[in-house]
C-alpha cells in the first residue's frame, strides 16, 4: 500500500483505528493492574544471628540503697552526690531524741533488773527465796536486756552509714524533711564496674548461657551497637512476671551510665558467611521467588532465624530473587512485577 492509499485508508477508517488503539492501551493497562507490584531482594552472604531480646537497666555491680527503718525527721545530710565514702562512714543523721530517751529509761530498768537478779541469787543461795522466785528475777532481767538491745538498735538505725566503700551515686532528701521506712536517701556503689540487669522471658532462659555475647542498644547512643557478655543468670525467677534476671557485664570503657535503659540482644546462635534473606520473605517454611516474571513458591531449609534476617541452608542460591513482603493473596505462578518496574 503506497503512502496516498494509506492516508486515504486512515481518513476513511480513522474511527476504527482509534478504537483499536484504545483497546490495545486498555488491555496493556489492565494487564499491568492485574500484575501485583512486589518488592524483591537477592539473598546475600553475611553473618546470621539469632538473639533473645530483653530490656534492662545499667547498674553498678556493687551497690546498695540506704534509708530509714522508721518514720523520722532528717537532722543532717553529711554526704552529697559524688562524694567518696568508706564502709561505716556516716551519711546522714535522723532525729534521735526520743530514741535516746527511751534507751536511757530502758538502761536504768535493765540495771535495776540486773541488781535484782544478783540480789535474788544471794537470797536463793541462802535458801531465803524459792527457786521459782529466783528464776522469775532472771527472766525479768533477760526481758529488760532484750528491750534495751532493741532500743539501742533503733537508735543506731537513726544514723545512716555507708554499707560499702564507693561513691554516693544519688542522694535524696533535705534536712528537716520527714521520711518513712519506704524512703531511700542514698544510693552508694562502685561507678567503675557496671553491668546491665535485664528481665528475660522464662521461655527463653534455657537458651541463655554465661559467656554469650550481647548486643546492646541505648537511646543515648542510637547509632552504636554496644557490646557485653552474659555474666549471671539468677536461679529463681519472678513467678508473676514470668521472667528471670540476667546480668550482662560491660567493658571498662563503656559509654553507658548508671540508670540508663537499654535493649539487649543476647546472641544464642551465630553463623558466619551465611546465605540470608529478609525475615519478612520467610513464610511458613517457604519463600516466594520471582522467576521469569512469575511468583514461585519455594520450600527452603533454614538455619539461624533472627529478627531481621533468616539463614537459608537449601532451596535458594545467590542468583535468585525473593519477594520481601509477599501478599497474602499471592498464588503459585501468578504474574508479578518488581515494584521499581513500570
Amino acid at each position: 500500500m503506497n503512502t496516498e492509499a494509506a492516508v486515504a485508508f486512515l481518513k476513511k477508517n480513522w474511527l476504527y483505528v482509534l478504537a483499536g488503539a484504545l483497546v490495545l492501551f486498555l488491555a496493556i493497562f489492565l494487564l499491568l493492574r492485574t500484575r501485583p507490584a512486589v518488592d524483591v531482594a537477592k539473598p546475600v552472604r553475611g553473618p546470621a544471628v539469632e538473639a533473645v531480646y530483653a530490656t534492662g537497666t545499667v547498674e553498678p555491680v556493687h551497690w546498695a540503697k540506704i534509708g530509714p527503718k522508721a518514720t523520722s525527721r532528717i537532722v543532717a545530710i553529711l554526704a552529697k552526690e559524688g562524694d567518696a565514702v568508706k564502709r561505716g562512714e556516716v551519711l546522714a543523721r535522723l532525729d534521735d531524741r526520743e530514741a535516746r530517751a527511751n534507751v536511757a529509761n530502758l538502761a536504768a530498768r535493765e540495771q535495776f533488773q540486773r541488781d535484782e537478779e544478783k540480789r535474788f541469787k544471794e537470797l536463793f543461795d541462802k535458801r531465803l527465796v524459792s527457786r521459782q522466785q529466783y528464776e522469775r528475777a532472771v527472766s525479768d532481767h533477760e526481758q529488760a536486756l532484750e528491750s534495751l538491745n532493741a532500743a539501742r538498735q533503733v537508735l543506731a538505725d537513726l544514723t545512716l552509714t555507708a554499707p560499702l566503700d564507693g561513691k554516693v551515686l544519688r542522694q535524696d532528701g533535705q534536712a528537716g524533711e520527714v521520711v518513712t521506712n519506704t524512703s531511700v536517701l542514698y544510693w552508694v556503689g562502685e561507678p567503675d564496674k557496671l553491668w546491665v540487669t535485664a528481665d528475660v522471658d522464662e521461655e527463653d532462659i534455657p537458651r541463655i548461657k554465661t559467656g554469650q555475647n550481647v548486643l546492646i542498644k541505648a537511646d543515648a547512643f542510637p547509632d552504636q551497637a554496644l557490646k557485653g557478655e552474659v555474666a549471671e543468670i539468677t536461679p529463681k525467677g519472678d513467678p508473676v512476671q514470668k521472667t528471670y534476671r540476667v546480668r550482662v557485664s560491660l567493658p571498662a570503657d563503656t559509654p553507658l551510665k548508671i540508670g540508663m535503659t537499654t535493649e539487649v540482644n543476647i546472641v544464642v546462635r551465630e553463623e558466619q558467611n551465611a546465605l540470608i534473606v529478609p525475615a519478612t520473605a520467610f513464610v511458613d517454611g517457604h519463600v516466594w521467588a520471582l522467576r521469569g516474571g512469575r511468583a514461585r513458591k519455594v520450600k527452603v531449609q533454614v538455619g539461624v532465624v533472627g529478627s531481621q534476617t533468616v539463614q537459608i541452608v537449601s532451596g535458594l542460591n545467590e542468583d535468585d530473587e525473593v519477594i520481601v513482603y509477599p501478599p497474602a493473596t499471592l498464588k503459585e505462578g501468578k504474574s508479578v512485577r518488581e515494584l521499581a518496574s513500570p
